[in-house]
């Protein structure tokens, strides 16, 4: 919600005429997905599930230094790998094409405390539908921070640094947290309604399978490096958490990317569904192996206009993509990790404070914000 809208310039038009560009493109992918794709993610499961037993079983020797940083090491890539490449895109039904039941979005249930079916709503129909509409987008703040400076400050903005740091730290029980809407369902007295006890529960049973494995079946199978593999997990988790938090804050909220009013997608057009993808999107530049690691959400704006599209497809579409921001004269909101980690870190501490200057609002507006 910027002062200047930085896609004044289009016409309604060509707005239009970028969503049929835009379908062509999804159009094509689909209809050359095939074998290449398939062995791909099949290679990828593999490589992941022998990284992780390896490791593991090198953590079982983890009362040694070098085959604690080892382990601890490899079964933190081996998490990334799951979570980013693997569970989030197959999740998305980014692999559906395949009828595959081992690798299916209804089937498929990740190394994560949040339960598959309920991410799949919270992020797949509500994020993906309203990306960056204050009050709309649970994923936008995750319902802790000030997003926007038009959104009213409180002294409790104040924290939200802090708050985001705990947030990266145990980021999986944050996901679980705003799949729930805790906050909101708590503050509304909602606890005693059946379908937030059922889902509760649901979280409940997720979270004590994590920990038994984790926690407790793992360590007890290390005998003397308990403790130590103990120790290593929870590093491997805490690496897994901050790494996927970051790569979420540079993929949403670095300086120029765009945020929405909810009543800004009322009668909203299939060209202006994609060109909010666009605006409220960013990307982080690298080789082939931060675009892996990052689950390929380094292509974080290609993946919004074509989160269904297989992951190992976005580079290719990339170049495409940014073809048409240059066509439309639209910014294509780029950076390498470091930059984009700064500046999204920028942008939690400035809307920390309040203002500078006093805002002037309509009642319309202060009422659409309100909320968020």
């Amino acid at each position: 919600m910027t002062a200047i809208d930085p896609t004044a310039h289009l016409t309604a038009e060509q707005i239009e005429e970028l969503g049929r560009e835009l379908d062509a493109i999804r159009d094509e992918v689909i209809a050359g997905r095939g074998e290449k794709d398939a062995a791909y993610i099949r290679k990828v499961i593999s490589a992941q599930r022998k990284l992780e037993l390896v490791s593991r079983g090198v953590l079982l020797f983890s009362i040694f230094p070098p085959a604690w940083l080892l382990g601890t090491a490899g079964l933190s890539v081996a998490k990334i790998m799951e979570n980013m490449e693997i569970g989030h895109n197959i999740l998305h039904g980014q692999w559906d094409w395949m009828r595959d039941p081992k690798i299916h979005s209804t089937t498929w249930e990740w190394d994560h405390v949040s339960p598959a079916d309920q991410w799949k709503h919270s992020h797949n129909e509500l994020h993906h539908t309203y990306t960056n509409v204050i009050g709309k987008d649970n994923d936008l703040g995750y319902g802790i921070m000030r997003v926007d400076e038009d959104q009213k400050w409180h002294p409790f903005h104040l924290g939200q640094p802090l708050w985001n740091f705990i947030n990266a730290c145990f980021f999986e029980y944050g996901i679980a947290a705003y799949d729930l809407e805790l906050g909101k369902n708590l503050h509304k007295r909602r606890y005693k309604n059946p379908e937030f006890r059922a889902r509760a529960k649901a979280v409940g049973r997720k979270i004590r399978k994590q920990v038994l494995k984790d926690y407790v079946l793992h360590p007890m199978l290390s005998g003397p490096s308990f403790l130590t593999t103990l120790a290593a997990t929870f590093t491997a988790n805490l690496v897994r958490n901050i790494w996927s938090h970051s790569v979420i804050m540079c993929g949403h909220f670095p300086e120029g990317v765009q945020v929405f009013e909810r009543r800004s997608i009322k009668d909203e057009t299939r060209g202006q569904w994609y060109l909010r993808q666009m605006m409220g999107s960013a990307n982080i530049s690298g080789g082939r192996a931060m675009h892996f690691m990052t689950g390929n959400l380094s292509h974080q704006i290609e993946h919004h206009l074509f989160p269904d599209l297989p992951s190992n497809r976005y580079a290719e579409v990339a170049v495409k993509v940014r073809a048409l921001f240059e066509k439309y004269e639209l910014e294509y909101v780029t950076g390498p990790l470091p930059k984009q980690v700064f500046s999204a870190w920028r942008k939690v501490f400035g809307l920390s404070l309040p203002n500078k200057k006093p805002e002037v609002k309509t009642p319309d507006r202060e009422q659409e914000l309100v909320a968020a």
